[in-house]
């Protein structure tokens, strides 16, 4: 049985799609075999990102509108052989969860992990997709406004019977941590009220890397803490360490 994933923000800008590509990749390189599903309509990024910008032939919009199977609309992704992805497509489409849930029912039995990178924000749409996950990852940066909108939508997830929930903090840095914004990680995780599952640091090779569609470079201090979240998900005891630049 497939374990699905549905990673979420309060607002966009948090990197939400970049924490996707960076678990899915580092799930794939375990040994994983896992599929990334794309929501963010007429936002679209997880091609450029794994430098197949110009080669998606079909995305989840020909699915849903009925002229492609799904697996014929899911591309493998190059650089990690274990991994895949079905994009979102270009323009706005309508979709709704009862699709989402159909779609990764009809493929689960040849996924060990399905991501689903959610559109960003407080909506009923966000809520219903997401609903549907084993585990919802709940991204936030330390900005006071990210943490305010990830405690929100955490809330709602709570009322709505989703328990099964973990916090991931992006874009850390040793500039933001002991600021006059922030000054202890806690404070984050009390205000969001999530159980933190791993800590990202800023990082400029991460940044490089996803913007050229090229594998994140071995030491990468952000490939680090994805590979040590994807292993947590996996229901491994891996230390939290926090590296920030």
């Amino acid at each position: 049985m497939s374990k699905i994933i549905a990673v979420t923000s309060g607002k966009g800008g948090t990197g939400k799609s970049t924490v996707c590509a960076g678990i899915g990749y580092t799930l794939a390189k375990q040994g994983h075999r896992t599929l990334i599903i794309e929501l963010d309509f007429g936002l679209r990024c997880l091609d450029i990102m794994f430098g197949m910008d110009g080669k998606i032939q079909h995305d989840l919009g020909d699915v849903l509108n009925g002229k492609k199977q799904v697996l014929d609309a899911v591309c493998q992704v190059p650089m990690a052989s274990n991994l895949s992805i079905l994009c979102a497509p270009k323009t706005l489409t309508t979709v709704t969860a009862e699709q989402i849930v159909e779609i990764c029912r009809s493929i689960k039995k040849y996924f060990e992990y399905i991501i689903i990178d959610t559109g960003a924000g407080i909506n009923s749409h966000v809520f219903d997709i997401v609903e549907q996950a084993n585990l919802i990852l709940v991204v936030s940066t330390p900005d006071p406004v990210c943490i305010r909108d990830a405690s929100l939508m955490s809330d709602e997830f709570y009322n709505r019977g989703n328990k099964s929930q973990r916090l991931i903090i992006n874009k850390i840095s040793k500039k933001v941590i002991g600021s006059q914004l922030v000054n202890h990680l806690d404070e984050i995780i009390d205000k969001v009220g999530v159980q933190l599952i791993g800590v990202i640091p800023e990082d400029f090779k991460l940044t490089v890397a996803t913007g050229k569609g090229e594998p994140i470079p071995t030491d990468s201090d952000a490939l680090k803490s994805f590979d040590a979240i994807s292993k947590r998900l996996g229901g491994e005891f891996v230390p939290l360490t926090v590296k920030s630049s």
